[in-house]
């Protein structure tokens, strides 16, 4: 199983990316691939820049490797109550090749934050849309008050409840 891993900030230390990529090794026999957002940035979308330039390879590469992917497994930051600009621009270019930006992929859908919202507005708003971008939600979870409940010198969730529902999710995907 090839499963495809970001979290949907540009943070080098996003808690988010901890999160995702914590999940994702929890799957057995999994390829697992990591994506940086970092490696995705573009000028911000406008009608004016596609039509003069075009979509950029990086939107391309981008909706290849969810096209590539038999799983995603993302964590979404949260800011302001939204999407991190460096995603919702990613996102924005990629559903310019195809509105159904996730092709079908099974998905787990999370997000976390240092605050007890556990940056559950993004969440809802992310699972609210993925229907009309081809989004496959096998499951959702936030993780509350990440440095609680994540210990990240181990990168592991130590809050057992959490861990049990990630793992419930997970199962999901297969």
């Amino acid at each position: 199983m090839k499963v495809l891993v970001f979290a949907a900030s540009n943070s080098r230390q996003s808690i988010n990316q901890q999160l995702a990529s914590y999940a994702a090794s929890l799957i057995p026999n999994a390829e697992v691939e990591v994506l940086d957002l970092n490696d995705y940035e573009m000028p911000i979308y406008s009608i004016e820049r596609e039509t003069q330039s075009g979509i950029p390879d990086q939107a391309q590469r981008f909706f290849a490797k969810i096209g590539a992917a038999d799983a995603i497994v993302v964590s979404f930051a949260e800011h302001n109550g939204s999407y991190s600009a460096a995603y919702k621009n990613l996102f924005d270019w990629t559903s310019r090749i195809d509105k159904q930006v996730y092709q079908n992929t099974p998905m787990l859908m999370m997000a976390t934050s240092p605050g007890p919202g556990g940056a559950q507005s993004v969440l809802a708003s992310a699972v609210g849309s993925a229907p009309f971008f081809a989004a496959d939600v096998k499951a959702s979870l936030s993780v509350p008050s990440f440095f609680d409940n994540f210990d990240s010198e181990a990168g592991e969730l130590t809050n057992t409840e959490l861990k049990q529902q990630l793992e419930a999710a997970l199962q999901l995907l297969h």
